[in-house]
């Protein structure tokens, strides 16, 4: 039977299609936002229709599929990584239940480097092309026809950046990624700690004079609504560093010229303002808080059915 780390891969893989495919478009509208160099600000509301009169409906899922597999081997990597780290920790002292907070940023920045190296070639190809069709118009030839000849494939789309840029540029923004690490340690710490408290709470409740000693059980909704919160807080501290490694990965001959991370920063400060930093902000929120509140729900949900059904398949086979 597979390792329980391997088993939360598993589902930590097939939570994450499942959040990315429901939430797609409000992440490429955040990623063409963050892109976007130009002072005009654009509602989410205006970004949608302004892509769907230039590219067509399906141009709000340009990208999707390397999206699909890079959050599969995103979130599989990170959740395999963390909960081997997780289960070394707690096995150091006992394996008593709950990490503090140190705790949980230690495992969070061994899953989250280990991640973003593997899997920053993926979000280079993705970025690529949900930005591939931003300054085209569509066909003059048929007002409102938009230019489908625009959108490339998966391998397309990675033969065209291995000929202009070489295999370095797979790793662009690496950078920033790296320094984005900080988000989900941010937002898995904060969950960590809110569930304790929120488990600590219920069953101090339950255990009241006289009754049977019980440990409070965390619901579906408790699962939504913390991963919520918890993607909340980290997607709002190190939004401007997303915008940077958006720039970059997209290859914009402007943000390759960033010298650094911090430099990138200041440089969209000094041209763009303060709300430079912040382009997209508002469907980013509104997609990572969902993605969040559904991955963790449904990762919970896929990772006790996998281990159910793994573990009546190794009875049947004794």
């Amino acid at each position: 039977m597979p390792s329980d780390s391997a088993i939360h891969a598993i589902a930590g893989a097939a939570g994450g299609i499942i959040a990315m495919t429901i939430t797609y478009p409000l992440i490429f509208i955040s990623t063409r936002a963050a892109v976007e160099t130009k002072k005009e600000h654009k509602s989410v509301y205006d970004a949608v229709i302004d892509i769907v009169k230039r590219e067509g409906i399906l141009g709000l899922y340009s990208g999707l599929n390397s999206s699909l597999l890079g959050v599969a081997i995103t979130n599989g990597a990170y959740y395999y990584f963390y909960e081997r780290s997780r289960g070394i920790v707690l096995a150091s002292r006992g394996g008593s239940k709950g990490m503090s907070t140190l705790e949980s940023v230690l495992s969070g920045l061994i899953a989250g480097s280990a991640t973003t190296i593997i899997s920053n070639p993926v979000w280079v190809v993705q970025t690529s092309q949900a930005v591939r069709g931003m300054n085209q118009p569509s066909d003059t030839s048929t007002p409102g026809v938009p230019a489908v000849k625009q959108r490339m494939g998966l391998f397309e789309t990675v033969d065209h950046i291995m000929r202009k840029d070489g295999i370095s540029a797979f790793w662009r923004g690496i950078g920033p990624a790296l320094v984005l690490v900080a988000n989900p340690v941010l937002q898995y710490t904060v969950f960590e700690q809110l569930k304790n408290i929120l488990v600590k709470r219920r069953t101090t409740l339950l255990r009241r004079p006289g009754s049977a000693a019980a440990t409070a059980v965390l619901t579906d909704w408790d699962y939504f609504l913390l991963g919520a919160l918890s993607k909340l807080v980290a997607t709002s501290i190190t939004y401007p560093y997303i915008v940077v490694k958006s720039r970059l990965q997209a290859g914009q001959a402007n943000a390759l010229k960033y010298k650094s991370s911090l430099d990138g920063l200041i440089t969209i400060l000094r041209n763009e303002g303060a709300e430079g930093l912040y382009k997209g902000v508002g469907s980013k929120l509104l997609q990572s808080v969902l993605t969040a509140a559904i991955l963790f729900a449904s990762q919970r949900r896929i990772y006790e059915a996998t281990k159910k059904a793994m573990a009546a398949t190794t009875t049947l086979a004794r």
